[in-house]
């Protein structure tokens, strides 16, 4: 997303963080968050609406707690999600679990705690006409083909190998299992990321959903998923949240099975969280390379894979030397790989021991983070009205080493 320019107030702030806590920093701001969730809610006021936090986006259980207090449900994806989110306060009523391609032992372990499950592929839904017969309810997700070439060759190739969902063409199939044991289709579900998010693709798409609940007496749910986008550059556009809105309300008002008005569910995850989160680094190492500046810093894809996987933009402010003159800069991580957090920026001339933030780094940041050269992980902090809560502490070499074995190695191997 593009920034305006961070405020003195806001910078300062930032910079105290940093002595305070140490760097790299993750650091997210509850306001924003609390904005998000009502920027969503906004743009559905008009519909029967519950959101569902995708807690895989920001996993901390003090941002799930958060979420609690906002009133958002949460979206789980694992076993481990789920006893989180019970932590952090939510009811099982609360709560739904959307797995993909598990064992069904983590289906079982989720109907035990009494969550609504979202089946995905026709072995567990199998599976669950099985173990629990006539008494067995859940979502189904589905995966309708609708995307053409026409609309985007990329956007038709994704959709033909996603492993996500039930595809159509597996439809008889489906509804053979489902009456055989009397399964009850109580919700469906469709996710295709942002790929669908542009409206015409999103009104073909809602409007098959819409028309496959008549098959459903039972049905009382429909859920458009998550990949809701947030404004950003070289990244796919901005979803917009006003234009989905009118569709799905102009779908809704129209007659569909039985006359019911079904609950719409939204599992949004970075939309709520990535524009809150900032990941402060330290530059260690500055370079001038062919008429450019290559800042080097204290961190790297073990800490934000985004930009290195999805070539995706993070705005980089030089908060420490906010009005110098800006220079053309790549700016690095200290990992023994090429792993650029930006490339070709103009940034404000960045030196040795210049803090820099990395902007809406709160989504898929510390959850896609690694140990990879034996680097520790940073700390989280959450800012609730400019005060800090540290919620995560520093990784240390006890933590790199804590589930490792020391083993006598045989001497005459």
């Amino acid at each position: 997303m593009s920034h305006t320019n961070t405020s003195v107030t806001e910078r300062k702030l930032y910079l105290s963080l940093a002595q305070q806590f140490g760097t790299p920093l993750y650091v997210y701001d509850a306001n924003i968050i609390r904005e998000q969730v009502m920027i969503f809610r906004r743009a559905f006021a008009a519909l029967p609406v519950r959101i569902f936090y995708a807690a895989k986006a920001l996993t901390n259980i003090s941002v799930l707690k958060l979420m609690k207090q906002l009133g958002t449900g949460v979206d789980t994806v694992s076993p481990a999600e789920i006893q989180m989110a019970l932590m952090a306060g939510f009811t099982p009523e609360e709560m739904v679990f959307t797995p993909n391609m598990v064992s069904f032992d983590e289906i079982e372990k989720a109907i035990e705690t009494g969550i609504i499950i979202n089946i995905e592929n026709l072995s567990n839904l199998e599976k669950l006409g099985r173990h629990y017969g006539s008494a067995a309810k859940c979502f189904v997700r589905v995966s309708p083909d609708f995307i053409t070439e026409r609309d985007n060759p990329e956007k038709q190739e994704w959709q033909k190998r996603t492993k996500f969902g039930i595809p159509l063409s597996r439809w008889d199939e489906m509804n053979k299992i489902i009456h055989t044991y009397g399964i009850r289709v109580i919700g469906l579900h469709m996710h295709a990321s942002h790929v669908i998010m542009q409206p015409t693709l999103f009104q073909r798409g809602a409007s098959i959903l819409f028309d496959l609940a008549k098959s459903f007496p039972d049905l009382k749910y429909l859920d458009f998923g998550g990949g809701y986008n947030i404004p950003g550059k070289h990244d796919a556009p901005e979803t917009n949240l006003q234009e989905l809105g009118k569709i799905l309300l102009s779908l809704y008002q129209q007659d569909i099975s039985s006359g019911k008005k079904p609950e719409l569910w939204f599992e949004p995850g970075r939309f709520l969280v990535a524009r809150a989160g900032s990941l402060l680094v330290e530059t260690e190492i500055v370079k001038k390379k062919n008429n450019m500046l290559i800042a080097g810093t204290n961190s790297g894809f073990n800490h934000l894979i985004r930009p290195m996987l999805y070539g995706a933009w993070h705005d980089i402010e030089n908060i420490s030397n906010p009005k110098g003159a800006p220079v053309l800069t790549d700016v690095y991580g200290n990992l023994c790989e090429q792993d650029p957090f930006a490339t070709d920026r103009m940034i404000p001339n960045i030196r040795e021991g210049d803090v820099l933030r990395i902007r809406d780094a709160g989504g898929y940041g510390f959850m896609m983070s690694s140990q990879y050269n034996s680097r520790y992980r940073p700390a989280e902090v959450l800012l609730i009205n400019t005060q800090p809560y540290l919620i995560r502490k520093r990784e240390t070499q006890v933590d790199l080493l804590r589930n490792q074995i020391l083993i006598d190695i045989p001497s005459e191997f």
